[in-house]
């Protein structure tokens, strides 16, 4: 079982990361799935994205959980029967998952040159402390991008801008935690947001107090 990395932020939150190496009929053959959930893994045109839905349900059953305990909101926000908090992701040839008694969001990302040229969609205030070299510059454009995404799944409001509503404070890479703010409407919230790599990719995750 490629479970990579296991982290314990606190005794109610549990990150577990899955590298995903097996292939599509290995993964599909050992858990259960809801018929929806069959309906849309076997739906999806891209095995990379079959193979990460199919890994997510691996991770559920590392925390003792099953596809019949998660269901979906209207807004497409990840639950489980029992009340605890979860946020998923995948990206690549890695999935996480992350469970709490806390609201929380999690994204994993690959780091890419190419979310330079992207930047100024999701950006704003951080533009003023990105001055660094090129290749650093990459990594710290995809940590802010994932604590937005990471906020984004915690909150689960729509309207909510990644550009307009969320700003991340600087940071130094080597400390791997940050402070971000969403200022939307009426409410104005604080997040401490801690992030690793996982060779070149970039995993974030988020708790709300």
């Amino acid at each position: 079982m490629p479970l990579y990395k296991t982290i314990t932020p606190n005794l109610g939150t549990v990150v577990k990361v899955w590298k995903i190496t097996e292939s599509y009929d290995d993964l599909f053959q050992e858990v259960k799935l809801k018929p929806e959930s069959l309906s849309r893994v076997l739906g999806m045109k891209s095995e990379l994205h079959q193979r990460g839905f199919l890994s997510v349900r691996h991770l559920l059953a590392s925390f003792g959980y099953t596809d019949f305990d998660l269901f979906y909101d209207e807004n497409g926000k990840p639950h489980l029967k029992d009340g605890k908090h979860i946020s998923i992701t995948h990206s690549f040839i890695f999935s996480a998952v992350i469970i709490s008694d806390h609201k929380v969001g999690i994204d994993i990302e690959k780091q890419r040159e190419k979310i330079a040229v992207i930047a100024h969609k999701f950006v704003d205030y951080e533009f003023e402390y990105l001055k660094v070299n090129e290749a650093e510059a990459v990594k710290k454009l995809t940590v802010i991008w994932g604590a937005k995404e990471a906020l984004y799944k915690l909150y689960a409001t729509p309207g909510l801008s990644f550009h307009d509503h969320i700003l991340v404070l600087p940071f130094n890479l080597n400390e791997l935690n940050t402070v971000a703010w969403i200022d939307y409407k009426t409410s104005k919230c604080r997040f401490d947001i801690h992030y690793f790599e996982l060779e070149d990719f970039t995993c974030v995750y988020t708790m709300a107090q």
